[in-house]
C-alpha cells in the first residue's frame, strides 16, 4: 500500500481534537485511516464506487451482502495529495479529506450529488458507532439533505407515496412491507445500502440517515446517472433476472382457496369451456400433509400426476405454494433439527409462529427452516424435488410467508447461519428464493419462476417474482399498488404483481367491489405479471378447511366477464410487447414497469406521477382509481407524441389530457410512432 503524504489539519474552537488520517492506494482502491477506523473507496462497476468502513481493525471481505462477488470492469484513477485524496471512476468522482469526510460528484463539472454531514460540529461525524457488544455496533450513516431532491425505491411499501422524501422507512420484511435498501434520487445518483441488517433509513430535511441496528460494517454503492443509466448499473452488480418464460407472461388464476384437486380442475375446465385465455393456476397452502412435509396429502389429493397431466394437455402450468416453515409434526421436523438446519433462537426453543397444522383443532408452534445455510436450502430442494418436480414434472412454486412471517416478530432473538438474526435478518427472502433457483438449475431446469411475498436486494438473479403482499380490496389500496410497484421496479425486481383485486374480502355480489375489481383487473392486464388472487366473501376461518368465495372471471355477474375477457384477450396481445420488456430486464436491467421519469428524466413534472405509468417505453397507462369515474385525467410527459390508444387522437407531450374512461376502459396511450394490438380486432 503506498501511503499518502503527510497532512495537516487547523484546529479551532470548534474542534479542539481535529481527526487528521493518512491515505493509501491499494490495489486501485483508495484508503484512509485515521482514529483506528479503516475506509476503503474501490471502483466497484462502471460510474461506480463501492465504500466500506469499519472500526477497530482490517475491512472485513466476507460479510453477506447484495453485491456479486466480482464487480464489471472500470476503468478508474487514485489520486493523493497533501490533506485530501480522490477516487474517480467514469462520470463519478469521490473525495476525502484528511478528516474523512466523504463527497461524491459528477467528474464532469464537479457538480456534487451527495456528501456525509456531520452529526454535531464536533462529535460525532457522519459515521456514528454504538457498541452493542462482542464488535458488533449500531451503525449510522448520515448525508447531507438538498432541497428540492427526490427519492424513490426502497422496495415496497404500502404508505402510497412514489416520492419518499420526508419518510423514515423501516428496513425489516413485513408482509406487504418489502425492504430493498437501494435509493434513487432525482440529483443523479443512485445508492445501495449494502447491508441486510435490521433498521431503517430516515429521509429528513434535515439529512439523510441509514441505521443498522447491529452490525459489523459500512458498506455502500453508488453510481452515477438517469434513472435508467442506475437501473444498468445497478442491476449489473447485485444480478440481472432470466428471461422470464412465456407461459408466464400470460394469466394466472388463483383464489384462496381450491381445497381438492377436483375443484381446481374443473376451474381449468370451465375456462377452457369458456374460451378464456389461461396460462397457470395455483395450489395454495394447506394441500399438503403437514407443514414442512412439502407434498400433497393424498386426501385431497389423489392422483397429481394425472391432475398435471391434464393440466398439461390444457396448456396450463400448475404453481404449488412452498412455505419456509416446518411444524413439529411434519416427518422432516426432528431431522432437521438434528442436523441444525432450523433457524436457532437466542432464547427459548425453535419456535417462531403459531400456525395451525393439517388435521389440528390447535395452533402449534412452527419453525422456519434456515434459508441462509446452504445445507438447509439442499435439504429443502430434495423434498421439493422428490415430491413436486420428478412425480409430477411441477416446475413453478409459490413461496409464501417467506418475509419469514414471525410471530412475533422478533428478530434479536433469531440465530442464523449467515449471523444473528439484527445483522442479516433481512436476507432471509433472497435466500429462500435461492434454494429454489439453484435445485432447479442443478436438476437441469432453464426456466425459473417463483412467486414470493418478500424480497432482498439481488432477489431478482433467482427468478424472483415478487407480489404485494396480503392488502385491502378498495380503491384506496388500488391506489397504492401503483406507487408500490414503481418504488420496486426502481429496487431492480421486473417481475412484479398484485392480487387483483386485491386479498382481504371483498364480496363478488356486491356491485361496489364488482367496480373495484374490474378496475383493478385492468390494471393486472397492463402489469409484469397477471394474476386473479383473493381471499373472497365468505371466507371460513384460517384452518385447514379454510377457503373463501369464488373468484373466478365469471363470479362476477355477465357484464364483469364480458369485460374481464376482453383484458385477458387483451393480454394475450400484448404478450409479445412484454416478453419483449422482459428481454430488457434480462439483457440491460430495464424494468418493464416504469415510471415517467424513467424515460422522460428532463421532463420535471414526469417526476411528480404515481399514479400512472409506463409498460415499456411506448404504453403510457392511466388505471381507473375511484368510484364511478367514466373519465379520467392523465399527464403526457414531454418529447413525445401521446396518441389514445381506444380513440386515436393525439397530442404533443407536456400537457395534462382528460379522456373517456366507461368502465370497459382503461386509458391508454400509445408512444410516437409505437403500433400495439390494444383494439380488439
Amino acid at each position: 500500500m503506498k501511503p499518502s503524504p503527510p497532512a495537516t489539519a487547523s484546529a479551532s474552537l470548534a474542534q479542539s481534537s481535529p481527526t487528521v488520517g493518512s491515505f493509501g492506494e491499494r490495489d486501485g482502491a483508495l484508503e484512509w485511516t485515521g482514529r483506528q477506523e479503516t475506509v476503503r473507496l474501490e471502483p466497484w462497476g462502471p460510474d461506480a464506487i463501492r465504500v466500506r468502513a469499519r472500526l477497530g481493525g482490517p475491512l472485513l471481505e466476507d460479510l453477506p451482502g447484495a453485491l456479486l462477488d466480482a464487480p464489471p470492469p472500470a476503468a478508474a484513477s487514485v489520486r493523493i495529495e497533501a490533506g485530501q485524496a480522490s477516487l474517480t471512476c467514469g462520470a463519478i468522482t469521490a473525495r476525502i479529506g484528511a478528516d474523512g469526510m466523504i463527497r461524491f460528484e459528477t467528474t464532469e463539472g464537479g457538480r456534487e450529488l451527495l456528501a456525509e454531514q456531520r452529526a454535531h460540529f464536533w462529535w460525532p461525524g457522519p459515521r456514528l458507532r454504538t457498541a452493542t457488544g462482542n464488535g458488533y455496533h449500531r451503525i449510522e450513516q448520515r448525508f447531507k439533505a438538498y432541497e428540492g431532491e427526490r427519492l424513490y425505491g426502497l422496495g415496497q411499501h404500502q404508505h402510497g407515496l412514489l416520492d419518499q422524501k420526508g419518510a423514515v422507512i423501516d428496513l425489516v420484511q413485513r408482509n406487504s412491507e418489502v425492504a430493498i435498501p437501494v435509493l434513487t434520487s432525482s440529483r443523479g445518483y443512485t445508492l445501495l445500502w449494502n447491508n441486510p441488517a435490521i433498521g431503517r433509513v430516515e429521509l429528513a430535511a434535515t439529512g439523510t440517515r441509514w441505521v443498522a441496528d447491529s452490525a459489523r460494517q459500512i458498506d455502500y454503492w453508488i453510481t452515477a446517472g438517469d434513472p435508467a443509466a442506475a437501473q444498468r448499473r445497478y442491476t449489473a452488480v447485485t444480478g440481472r433476472a432470466p428471461m422470464l418464460p412465456e407461459w408466464a407472461a400470460g394469466f394466472w388464476q388463483c383464489k384462496l382457496r381450491y381445497r381438492t384437486q377436483e375443484e381446481l380442475l374443473a376451474v381449468a375446465r370451465e375456462h377452457k369451456r369458456r374460451g378464456l385465455p389461461i396460462d397457470a393456476i395455483v395450489c395454495d397452502f394447506f394441500h399438503w400433509t403437514h407443514l414442512g412435509d412439502w407434498k400433497f396429502d393424498p386426501v385431497a389429493w389423489p392422483d397429481p400426476a394425472a391432475m398435471t397431466r391434464e393440466l398439461e394437455r390444457l396448456g396450463i402450468k400448475l404453481v404449488v405454494s412452498v412455505w419456509p416453515s416446518v411444524s413439529p409434526l411434519s416427518e422432516n421436523h426432528d431431522t432437521m433439527e438434528q442436523r441444525g438446519l432450523l433457524v436457532g433462537t437466542e432464547y427459548g426453543p425453535t419456535a417462531h409462529a403459531d400456525w395451525p397444522d393439517v388435521r389440528e383443532g390447535e395452533r402449534i408452534h412452527v419453525a422456519f427452516y434456515d434459508a441462509t445455510n446452504p445445507r438447509a436450502r439442499e435439504f429443502v430442494w430434495s423434498r421439493v424435488r422428490e415430491n413436486y418436480l420428478e412425480p409430477y414434472g411441477i416446475r413453478a412454486f409459490w413461496l409464501d410467508a417467506c418475509e419469514p412471517e414471525l410471530k412475533p416478530g422478533f428478530p434479536a432473538n433469531l440465530r442464523y447461519h449467515a449471523g444473528p438474526g439484527l445483522e442479516v435478518g433481512n436476507l432471509y427472502p433472497r435466500e429462500n428464493a435461492r434454494a429454489i433457483h439453484e435445485g432447479m438449475r442443478a436438476a437441469g431446469e432453464e426456466e425459473v419462476v417463483t412467486l414470493n411475498r418478500s424480497a432482498w436486494a439481488g432477489s431478482q438473479r433467482y427468478g424472483a417474482a415478487l407480489w404485494s403482499g396480503d392488502i385491502g380490496t378498495d380503491f384506496a389500496t388500488l391506489r397504492r399498488q401503483i406507487a408500490a410497484g414503481l418504488n420496486v421496479a426502481l429496487s431492480g425486481i421486473p417481475w412484479w404483481n398484485t392480487d387483483i383485486g386485491g386479498f382481504h374480502g371483498g364480496d363478488p355480489d356486491d356491485p361496489a367491489y364488482r367496480e373495484v375489481l374490474i378496475r383493478w383487473f385492468q390494471f393486472g392486464a397492463l402489469s409484469p405479471i397477471m394474476r386473479l388472487h383473493g381471499f373472497r366473501d365468505p371466507g371460513l376461518p384460517l384452518g385447514p378447511g379454510m377457503t373463501g368465495g369464488p373468484n373466478e372471471v365469471w363470479s362476477y355477474g355477465e357484464e364483469a366477464e364480458r369485460i374481464l375477457g376482453s383484458y385477458l384477450r387483451l393480454r394475450e396481445r400484448l404478450k409479445p410487447y412484454v416478453l419483449a420488456q422482459m428481454r430488457a430486464a434480462h439483457e440491460e436491467g430495464l424494468p418493464p414497469l416504469r415510471p415517467l421519469f424513467l424515460e422522460f428524466p428532463g421532463d420535471e413534472a414526469a417526476w411528480g406521477v404515481a399514479d400512472a405509468y409506463l409498460l415499456g417505453p411506448d404504453l403510457l397507462v392511466a388505471p381507473v382509481l375511484e368510484a364511478g369515474a367514466t373519465e379520467r385525467s392523465a399527464y403526457l410527459p414531454a418529447g413525445a407524441r401521446w396518441t389514445d390508444a381506444w380513440t386515436g387522437d393525439s397530442w404533443e407531450g407536456g400537457r395534462t389530457v382528460t379522456v373517456p374512461a366507461p368502465l370497459d376502459r382503461i386509458p391508454l396511450f400509445l408512444r410516437d410512432d409505437a403500433r400495439l394490438p390494444v383494439r380488439e380486432p
